[in-house]
């Protein structure tokens, strides 16, 4: 029998993708998760509870923006936040995932950084309602090329920062994280199939705050490339 050919009523959107260090070949996005709450000090400094098991929301994939973007000040916010992150890159997925064999998921990683609208965040926690318009906007996951897992020197341990006009900001190590990857992963697994091409974006340290227009933002992980953005005026 002849397989059909299938045709939309409308022309599907592009598929979103990640560059790849050193190559011209790019990573396609199939979904972002986000850990909330991953380091200590983050944590405290939002007034939260410590260890809680992880829990997660979503950024669409659309919402990547890559190296040395302009990103726009988002529409309905005075508060946008910074937030340097790990992000990794799974190619290949999987349910009910092991710690122990969850790293074998991952393609690559890269440094990223989720952008918050914190006042349309706030006011979703004090009403119970979902974070989707605080986390999920356009343009609200910058992340720098991936680099295969290979040549990642370490997921467990280095430095994080981000620095705002040449001023530091966040400074942690990976290993600092209260959920590591594998764990995150693992769970994350126990809650939905993951797939290829999913990205994970591990959570922030503490020291998040607000971005002007105009801010010129710089962001690493130890052995990644550093992320560049720039808010535009």
């Amino acid at each position: 029998m002849k397989a059909r050919m299938t045709q939309y009523v409308i022309e599907p959107a592009p598929q979103a993708s990640l560059s790849v260090f050193g190559d011209d070949t790019d990573f396609p996005i199939r979904r972002i998760f986000c850990v909330g709450r991953n380091y200590e000090a983050h944590i405290v400094e939002m007034g939260n509870d410590l260890r809680e098991p992880p829990f997660f929301f979503c950024k669409p994939a659309d919402a990547v923006v890559p190296n040395h973007a302009s990103v726009s000040y988002p529409k309905a916010t005075s508060d946008l936040h910074h937030e340097v992150e790990l992000v990794v890159a799974l190619g290949a997925g999987g349910s009910d995932v092991a710690s122990e064999d969850a790293l074998d998921l991952i393609w690559g990683a890269a440094v990223g950084i989720d952008l918050t609208r914190r006042d349309i965040q706030g006011e979703a926690k004090k009403r119970g309602r979902p974070w989707d318009m605080g986390k999920g906007f356009d343009q609200s996951a910058p992340i720098a090329p991936l680099v295969p897992i290979g040549d990642v020197a370490s997921l467990t341990e280095g430095r994080i920062w981000l620095s705002v006009n040449g001023t530091t900001r966040q400074s942690a190590d990976l290993a600092d994280m209260i959920w590591p990857v594998a764990d995150c992963i693992s769970y994350l697994s126990g809650l939905v199939a993951l797939a290829p091409g999913d990205l994970i974006m591990t959570g922030t340290p503490a020291g998040v705050s607000a971005l002007q227009r105009g801010d010129e933002v710089t962001a690493g992980i130890t052995g990644l490339p550093d992320l560049n953005i720039k808010i535009a005026e």
